[in-house]
């Protein structure tokens, strides 16, 4: 093993598929179950948590790691690209391992918020097994890798409920935590046997004043947004959150602009690039609000009378699996057909079946058959989409910014997620039937549900345009990958 990984550094990068190349997948695919675990399992004990640390502060629990992630993200990015992609990954899983270590032993909620931070590492993971793996295999092949080991974690979320669940009936929240530990242990020891480092290094420092201001900054807009709703949006401590993350990132654009080694330089963005984050923004954010409202009409009876429902028993979890299992398809499938025609077209077909899907859900609101299949379509949207943007991203950057470029596809996904499902909660918010609740909750009209389903189109049909585009100039082409070529503008 260790002559192989030696091969590997000197440039001997994998070409085709090889028994060697399904473990390199299997192995980068567990490091990425790692952040849907991180991310995701604690919200299964949510109400464990608030008891325990007795608070009701629910959105900081919920929405703690994935800020916490989009902090770590660009200083990480820019880190890969120095110090190797395989030496940061481990770095990352082992970071995200002592955060889930330190949170079942906290004495109190502002250390569990500390392990948090660290467990949001595990964020990084997609990005960083991306750029490595376009750099240990050739540019077709890496396409179809890529694809896999960004959208295969998704079958977590299928099995995930099932498994866990009864562990945490026996040993209670804390084995979640002790479950993301064991399982960032695992995948850092497999990286670290299995997968060679990247033959190609970037030059140069980290700007760490760039980072701290742009995490930083990163950090408290997406925390108004997140924690807005519940802790008042014109509060004082709000308004000042928002205030010092539009200064942190103020004084990140004036900062990149003058040094001489930003940590993104603004200057590289090609025309190409801006376009990949603008679909991928976008159409992120429609297909993360269409995953949401699925979960929540999921729980609402048809008997209401509302216009809309499908809440029947076991119905809740189908429409909630069949999302997942769409993804891996549409990943997995997106990445086969970007290492033949370019990641573009790919894109392109992804945002086609998303918007279909969505404007289906009009109807599909009231109709299981119809909302299962619209579920799946948006789930392989899903998929497609994530997979798409890394290999567009990491295909038109040079080769010493692919870690760079793959962590800004992290980040704007995220950034899509949050602001457009929060956008389309406060439509539903504005949208409420009166006296009308659904497993304890209140629900909105179907005048609500259909303007939500709408927006979420319309944000599908806006991505399209940016994404015709790449198409259309054959900007999907992977460039030469010499390390020190510049980017294409």
């Amino acid at each position: 093993m260790t002559d192989t990984l030696e091969n590997a550094a000197r440039g001997g990068r994998e070409h085709r598929w090889s028994k060697r190349l399904v473990l390199w997948a299997a192995v980068l695919t567990l490091a990425n179950v790692l952040a849907d675990v991180a991310i995701g399992s604690p919200m299964m004990v949510l109400p464990q948590l608030l008891e325990h640390f007795d608070t009701g502060q629910a959105a900081w629990l919920n929405a703690s790691a994935m800020l916490a992630g989009a902090i770590w993200s660009p200083l990480l990015a820019k880190s890969s690209d120095i110090f190797g992609k395989r030496r940061v990954l481990i770095g990352t899983l082992l970071l995200a391992c002592a955060g889930a270590l330190i949170c079942p032993a906290a004495p109190n909620i502002w250390i569990f918020l500390v392990g948090r931070f660290l467990q949001g590492a595990a964020f990084a993971a997609v990005f960083l097994t991306v750029a490595l793996t376009r750099e240990i295999c050739t540019p077709q092949v890496a396409m179809a890798v890529v694809g896999l080991v960004t959208s295969g974690s998704a079958v977590v979320g299928i099995i995930e409920p099932f498994l866990m669940q009864p562990v945490i009936d026996v040993f209670g929240y804390r084995s979640v935590f002790v479950t993301a530990a064991l399982l960032a242990a695992v995948a850092a020891l497999s990286v670290r046997t299995f997968i060679p480092e990247s033959p190609i290094r970037g030059t140069g420092r980290i700007d760490l004043a760039g980072a701290f201001l742009l995490g930083g900054g990163l950090g408290a807009v997406l925390a108004y947004i997140s924690l807005g709703q519940d802790l008042g949006w014109l509060s004082a401590g709000m308004i000042a959150l928002l205030a010092a993350g539009a200064a942190a990132l103020a004084g990140w654009v004036h900062l990149a602009l003058r040094v001489d080694e930003p940590l993104i330089d603004l200057r590289a963005l090609s025309r190409p690039i801006l376009l990949t984050l603008l679909a991928v923004v976008l159409a992120a954010g429609s297909f993360r609000s269409m995953l949401q409202l699925t979960s929540l009409i999921a729980q609402v009876p048809s008997g209401l009378g509302l216009g809309y429902g499908l809440g029947d028993g076991e119905t809740v979890a189908v429409l909630l699996a069949t999302p997942n299992l769409g993804i891996v398809i549409g990943g997995t499938g997106a990445g086969w057909l970007a290492g033949r025609f370019g990641p573009a077209l790919p894109l392109v077909g992804g945002i086609a079946v998303g918007a279909l899907a969505t404007f289906a859900m009009l109807a599909g609101v009231s109709v299981l058959p119809l909302a299962i299949a619209c579920a799946a379509m948006v789930g392989m949207a899903a998929g497609a989409i994530g997979a798409s943007g890394y290999n567009l991203a990491t295909g038109i950057a040079a080769p010493e910014r692919h870690g760079t470029f793959a962590g800004l596809v992290s980040v704007v996904m995220a950034l899509g997620s949050v602001v457009f499902s929060f956008a389309g909660n406060a439509v539903l918010e504005a949208n409420r039937a009166p006296g009308t609740v659904a497993d304890g909750a209140a629900v909105s009209t179907a005048t609500g549900v259909h303007l939500y389903v709408a927006m979420a189109g319309g944000l599908f049909v806006l991505a399209a345009v940016p994404a015709i585009m790449l198409a259309r100039k054959r900007t999907a082409a992977p460039v030469s990958e010499t390390p020190g070529q510049n980017s294409p503008r």
